[in-house]
């Protein structure tokens, strides 16, 4: 019952992606061959509202829902290299599979059956990412 609300607002997220048809292959292909501008749209305005919000804890020293504050420690910005070749092999895989890691779930919930391979593969790189963290530069 503890995670009721996550699921609930799980839930809701994905009908949200679905409704903004941001999980939808053709509008991703749209966004990578640059014929349409819906997915920039939707990713700037997800840029913006996360400026906004970082900008918010920061400033106002938001705390967590025990009461603890929130910390953003800043980033290392002499490793960037190792931000461009994970952003370049996440960028291939969302290319590739025509579905960002995010809405794998809503688009499975919306009768996309193929999308077991993607979140399968998720899975196990998660998977396989937590086994080997410790032995990872970080």
């Amino acid at each position: 019952m503890a995670y009721l609300k996550y699921l609930v607002f799980g839930v809701l997220f994905g009908f949200v992606l679905t409704k903004a048809e941001v999980i939808s292959w053709f509008r991703i292909q749209e966004m990578f061959r640059f014929q349409s501008f819906h997915m920039y749209g939707v990713i700037g305005a997800a840029i913006l509202v996360g400026m906004i919000s970082v900008q918010i804890i920061k400033r106002f020293n938001v705390k967590d829902i025990h009461g603890d504050p929130i910390s953003i420690p800043p980033k290392d910005s002499t490793q960037v290299y190792r931000y461009a070749i994970g952003g370049t092999i996440f960028g291939l895989g969302w290319a590739l599979t025509g579905a960002c890691p995010g809405p794998l779930f809503a688009l499975l919930g919306s009768g996309l059956g193929i999308i077991i391979v993607p979140l399968v593969g998720a899975l196990i790189g998660t998977f396989v990412y937590g086994a080997l963290k410790d032995a990872l530069p970080h």
